[in-house]
């Protein structure tokens, strides 16, 4: 990207969870190359290594979660077989807020009296406690979404969405946006209604809110969202094709995939990937690898350290496994993920459905086999199995369903049709990083941020 003449200072406050760094890491390198100084304030908590992005000043702040010990891992312990509505995330995202805040109100301080100027902070959405301390401060605040903006329309506390029912679009019923807000609002904890009322009202004290997905992938949820929140949203993705460079990972990538990759046929592979939080138990494990090994299709498995319960790795897997496979699957803790369903041997992606992964899988115009856990996860498998129709949602998690899922999507006419929609996606993403899509949704955030500051 162009470099251009410094234009101010942005100050980005990041939430410390995998799917929520790199989005933050990618818009700031495009606000950097569109002429910002960028300073980026963090939790403790996975925190980045700063000497992979020079061209940005780190500064740390405490948020005592290391000594309670919570983490990813912690998270998963949470969301392991639960739903989205008995889940207690909300909890680990009030403490974060609650230990950040008095920290990061005296680092914006200490920034505003070294610099003497804040052109805006941009925060993530998970750091809420960063809008009130800007409005003590008097200065802009502008939130990012890392999830689609469809889910605006189920988490915040809006009475207006309890007239959705009546809602005639054929898109937003396709959606069932009813039943799922139904599966978030139900038995809500004391903390889960403190945080949704804390959402809410950053929200509407911000100067912007910033949303990396696509016009046409939410067209007619957009239009309402825009209905009832007056803030200006700006949609600026696909991010990662943005800033195509930058990794935010704070696993290890093991590249050796890829000559594995390069040896498969074209569009064969199904490439299984749940994420950095989900947890799976053994008798998921053994399932996924039968119904893998039976379906006959090469494949690529992720299985990160941990993510089986009661294990470190894979040893539930019975040598039979490996020697009914061979050479045609190759397992891996973790994967350099764009690269790997940009190759052209890869023909479907299993995946837990968060946003990141899903706004990959389209812009490459790879199908999808849909296994959400929790979250925003349940409305992005919505919109890739009944909505874009590009996936396949698999429901019961047993080895003959799973082999019987594969070959729908990866050998069947059915597949086949799946496959076209993918690709006609694919290339309306691409039309996005033109200049009437993204481009001109970022230069109308630099023109607000300009009019912020004034």
């Amino acid at each position: 990207m162009e470099k251009q003449q410094k234009s101010g200072h942005l100050v980005l406050v990041m939430a410390p969870f995998q799917g929520h760094l790199t989005p933050m890491l990618q818009l700031a390198t495009i606000l950097h190359s569109k002429g910002f100084s960028i300073t980026i304030v963090h939790p403790e908590l996975n925190s980045l290594n700063p000497s992979n992005h020079p061209e940005f000043t780190f500064v740390p702040i405490p948020d005592k979660i290391k000594e309670s010990q919570l983490s990813d891992e912690d998270l998963a312990d949470k969301l392991k077989e639960s739903l989205v509505s008995t889940v207690d995330v909300a909890g680990s995202v009030q403490s974060l807020n609650k230990n950040c805040a008095a920290p990061l109100k005296k680092c914006l301080e200490n920034i505003l009296h070294s610099h003497h100027h804040i052109a805006a902070v941009i925060y993530d959405t998970l750091m809420f406690c960063a809008q009130t301390i800007v409005n003590d401060l008097g200065l802009p605040g502008i939130t990012l979404r890392t999830s689609s903006a469809t889910t605006l329309l189920l988490f915040p506390v809006l009475p207006q969405l309890e007239l959705m029912s009546g809602i005639e679009s054929p898109e937003l019923q396709a959606l069932q946006l009813q039943r799922l807000r139904a599966l978030i609002v139900q038995n809500p904890t004391q903390a889960m209604m403190e945080v949704r009322a804390a959402f809410t009202n950053a929200m509407k004290f911000s100067s912007a809110i910033i949303v990396n997905s696509m016009e046409f992938l939410e067209l007619e949820a957009l239009s309402k969202v825009r209905q009832y929140f007056r803030t200006p949203i700006f949609i600026v993705g696909p991010l990662h094709k943005l800033a195509p460079a930058i990794c935010g990972s704070l696993l290890t990538e093991d590249d050796k995939c890829i000559s594995w990759l390069n040896k498969q046929a074209p569009k064969s592979v199904i490439y299984v990937s749940l994420g950095s939080i989900a947890n799976i138990d053994k008798q998921e494990l053994i399932e996924t690898a039968w119904g893998l090994s039976n379906s006959k299709q090469p494949f690529l498995w992720v299985v990160r350290p941990g993510m089986v319960c009661g294990s470190e790795w894979i040893e539930s897997l019975s040598n039979g496994f490996e020697e009914n496979v061979g050479e045609r699957g190759c397992i891996v803790k973790w994967a350099p993920q764009k690269e790997v369903l940009a190759h052209g041997a890869v023909g479907g992606f299993w995946s837990h459905c968060g946003w990141n992964s899903t706004i990959e899988s389209i812009c490459e115009g790879v199908p999808m086999l849909c296994r959400p856990f929790f979250g925003d996860q349940l409305l992005n498998t919505s919109y890739i199995c009944n909505v874009w129709k590009i996936g396949l949602e698999l429901q019961n998690l047993e080895r003959g369903n799973i082999e019987r899922t594969i070959k729908r999507l990866m050998v069947d006419m059915e597949g086949k049709d799946i496959r076209k929609r993918a690709m006609d996606l694919k290339k309306k993403a691409a039309l996005c990083l033109m200049e009437d899509g993204s481009t001109s949704s970022f230069n109308g955030l630099i023109k607000q941020i300009t009019v912020s500051e004034t």
